[in-house]
């Protein structure tokens, strides 16, 4: 007699692999792809509106002096607190400039005079950033800066 052991065929199962102690490594779905597509074509969209933004939108210069010195292309200076420079619209306020005094002997002074007294009574000058040469800081220990701590002691 022989001893006799047949395998029985092996039936294909439809139960997960891991009930027969294998485990298939885990499938990624198959529209991940699109997702990391559209996923990084927003990025590159907030990349490109960020940049526009940016360009269109200039941060202003932060002065680290209370006024400056503002040369303008016709030869005008003005001095007081610039705000916007480096932007489209440049605020020059507490606005003051020099005034040349000639007196009876033709001898001549300057003397700073606040901008304000005018008829119209102006608190502040919107510069045309293309008319503007260069900007400097009025320091505090010059004498510019001593003229107009003068002027706002005396009122």
């Amino acid at each position: 007699m022989e001893d006799r052991i047949e395998g029985t065929p092996e039936v294909e199962s439809h139960e997960p692999e891991h009930r027969h102690g294998y485990e298939a490594p885990e499938r990624e779905p198959s529209d991940g792809h699109p997702r990391i597509l559209i996923l990084a074509a927003l990025i590159v969209a907030v990349a490109v509106v960020g940049a526009g933004w940016m360009v269109t939108h200039p941060r202003a210069v932060a002065f680290d002096q209370t006024y400056q010195a503002v040369l303008l292309n016709n030869g005008q200076v003005y001095f007081g607190r610039l705000e916007g420079y480096g932007t489209s619209n440049p605020v020059l306020r507490e606005v003051y400039y020099v005034q040349t005094i000639v007196n009876e002997k033709k001898e001549q002074s300057n003397i700073l005079l606040k901008r304000g007294k005018e008829w119209h009574g102006p608190d502040r000058m919107y510069i045309n950033p293309l008319q503007i040469v260069f900007v400097e800081p009025v320091g505090p220990t010059s004498r510019v800066y001593e003229l107009i701590r003068d002027l706002k002691l005396q009122r």
